[in-house]
């Protein structure tokens, strides 16, 4: 019977012998160490090699329109649209600021609707398009809205500005911009830390007012 102090088996005479179970972890444990010497862990740490194979099978395509031009990328799967419009497209007027859907400094349009794209995995928005606050203006010409914040000092650090821009667009194209009130309501997925809620609103209102194309 097994001694449960050592760990090894007692035979007729009492002799101890070796635990069979621990004989075969013992031979696997270095048929392991010298099938993978030292130097080839090392080597293989060293060139990411793992990370390498792992990406390699992981990217998938994606094709999508940014302001207008076509793009066609392979990306992992787990990758936002707010990375991907940052660190492969370098546009970096959208902001990232909570990362959780919370502040809306990420906001973008995705086929004209408002979305958080800290929230939205940039497969999701495969064949679609995607407009950022760089791709308002045309040109020279700054887009009704952008005009509207700067007349009304609608911002101060700016950090949360590009994102209250492109909700503040849609928020008139949703018709969600009939009074103070509504406008309040339907910006409310936005945070300006500074304070300039009161600005921000008058140039919704300016904006939609006017009758302006937005």
């Amino acid at each position: 019977m097994e001694d449960q102090n050592n760990g090894f088996l007692a035979d007729d005479n009492d002799q101890p012998k070796e635990n069979p179970r621990r004989n075969f972890l013992k031979q696997t444990s270095l048929l392991t160490a010298v099938a993978l010497t030292p130097g080839v862990a090392v080597k293989a740490a060293e060139n990411h090699f793992d990370e390498k194979v792992a990406a390699a099978f992981e990217k998938l395509p994606l094709n999508l329109t940014v302001n207008g031009t076509a793009h066609k990328l392979s990306i992992e799967p787990r990758v936002t649209l707010l990375d991907l419009l940052r660190e492969q497209l370098d546009l970096t007027g959208t902001k990232k600021g909570c990362d959780y859907g919370q502040c809306g400094a990420c906001t973008v349009h995705v086929d004209g609707h408002r979305v958080n794209s800290c929230l939205t995995l940039a497969m999701m928005v495969d064949g679609k398009k995607v407009t950022t606050i760089e791709g308002l203006a045309k040109g020279d010409q700054l887009h009704p809205m952008q005009e509207a914040f700067i007349k009304h000092d609608g911002f101060q650090c700016g950090y949360c500005t590009p994102g209250q821009i492109m909700s503040a667009v849609a928020c008139v194209r949703e018709g969600h911009a009939n009074s103070e009130g509504e406008i309040r309501e339907y910006m409310s997925g936005n945070i300006c830390r500074c304070g300039a809620y009161p600005n921000i609103v008058n140039a919704i209102q300016e904006v939609k007012n006017g009758g302006q194309q937005v």
